[in-house]
C-alpha cells in the first residue's frame, strides 16, 4: 500500500535537539487538527502516492543521518508505521513529528517522538491524548509552541505538576510572527523553568519558503 506524500526535501534540521543537522523531511498528507498558527496547510489534502522502496532509497541518496517523518499528521496514514520500520532497517536516525492526538503506541521503539503538545492558542488544546504519555521517554521530546503569556502559564503548570522534565526532553517554542522570541527566553528565565527553548533555525534562514 502506497503513502500520501505532500513533499520530500533535504535541509537543515530546524527545531528540537539536533537543530543545525542536515536532515531529509518526508511529509505526508493529511492532518485531523486546524492549528490557527499552522504554517503547512498545503500538507492538509493533497500529495503522491509513493510506495516505501522508493522513499527510503531517496533518503538514502541524500547521504543524511538523519530522517523526520512530519506533516500534517503522519500517524493518520497507517503505513506510517512501515516506513518507520523501513527507514530504520536501513539504517536511519528517524525521527517523527506527530501532535499527540492519535495513539504512540505502535511507534517502532528506536523511532524519536516529537510530540507537539497543543496550547490554548493553538486553537487545538482539547485533542492531547493523555495515555501517549506512556509512550514518550527520556529520547524523545514533548514541545509546546507558545503564542503569548497565557499559553507560558498552562504549558508551565503542566511542565511542573507533571514532572515533564524528568522522563523527556521538554521545549518551548514561540509560535512564528505570534510571540516575541525575546519575552519567551525572559519567561523562561525568570522562572528558572527545565525547558529548552528554541526558535525556528530554518525560518530564520529562509522564511516561510515551502521546503526548507
Amino acid at each position: 500500500m502506497p503513502v500520501l506524500v505532500a513533499e520530500t526535501f533535504l535541509s537543515l534540521q530546524g527545531e528540537g535537539v539536533w537543530a543545525g543537522w542536515p536532515c531529509f523531511f518526508i511529509r505526508l498528507s493529511g492532518c485531523n487538527l486546524r492549528c490557527l498558527y499552522c504554517d503547512t496547510r498545503y500538507a492538509y489534502l493533497d500529495g503522491a502516492q509513493r510506495d516505501i522502496p522508493s522513499l527510503v532509497a531517496e533518503w538514502s541518496a541524500s547521504r543524511a543521518r538523519f530522517v523526520q517523518i512530519t506533516g500534517g499528521e503522519p500517524l493518520l496514514q497507517r503505513q506510517a508505521i512501515p516506513l518507520m520500520d523501513a527507514l530504520l532497517r536501513a539504517g536511519a536516525h528517524v525521527l517523527l513529528e506527530t501532535n499527540g492526538s492519535l495513539p504512540l503506541a505502535l511507534v517502532p521503539r528506536g523511532v524519536v517522538k516529537v510530540v507537539d503538545r497543543k496550547t490554548p492558542g493553538s486553537g487545538m488544546e482539547g485533542s492531547w491524548l493523555e495515555e501517549n504519555l506512556r509512550y514518550i521517554n527520556e529520547k524523545d521530546q514533548m514541545k509546546f509552541v507558545i503564542t503569548g503569556r497565557n499559553d507560558y502559564l498552562w504549558a508551565a503548570d503542566i511542565v511542573k505538576s507533571g514532572f515533564l522534565f524528568r522522563y523527556t526532553e521538554v521545549i518551548f517554542s514561540p509560535a512564528w510572527g505570534v510571540c516575541d522570541p525575546a519575552d519567551l527566553a525572559s519567561w523562561i528565565l525568570d522562572d528558572r523553568l527545565p525547558v529548552r527553548f528554541q526558535i525556528q533555525l530554518h525560518k530564520i534562514l529562509w522564511g516561510e519558503k515551502r521546503g526548507k
